[in-house]
């Protein structure tokens, strides 16, 4: 029975002591949340200020930035119709060309087409020789 009496002081003992103490840890956990919120709000601050900075430098930048990108479409623009040029000249070399041989290709498309023809009429007198050849020699 005693273990229970001091069993019960002790409790009472300790609930005392929560009940003294909770004011001061409510107290601590406040001044934390206050120190936090603090800490927080320096830290949203010190983002803003670098976000600020970072879109300033941007703004700053954007004039530069525009000219290399105009700059660099000129050159882009200037290399492609130098490459136009170029295609153009060699098309035009190709087209002189393909005039100025143009005669010789005729001359010799016609020298062909009339050794295919004396050609042609070699076989067909050949043939016509030997007919007739066939013809006037009597059968065995």
């Amino acid at each position: 029975m005693r273990d229970r009496k001091d069993q019960a002081a002790k409790e009472a003992k300790r609930d005392e002591e929560r009940r003294e103490e909770e004011p001061a840890q409510l107290a601590r956990e406040q001044t934390r949340r206050g120190t936090d919120l603090v800490r927080e709000q320096a830290v949203q601050k010190d983002q803003a200020g670098k976000e600020a900075r970072r879109e300033d430098k941007r703004i700053a930048e954007e004039p530069a930035q525009l000219a290399g990108e105009q700059a660099r479409r000129q050159t882009d623009l200037a290399r492609e119709q130098g490459i136009q040029k170029e295609q153009a000249a060699k098309e035009a070399r190709r087209e002189e060309k393909r005039i100025a041989e143009e005669p010789a290709q005729l001359a010799r498309e016609q020298a062909r087409r009339q050794t295919d023809l004396a050609r042609e009429q070699a076989i067909a007198e050949d043939q016509e020789a030997r007919r007739r050849k066939a013809k006037n020699q009597p059968s065995e």
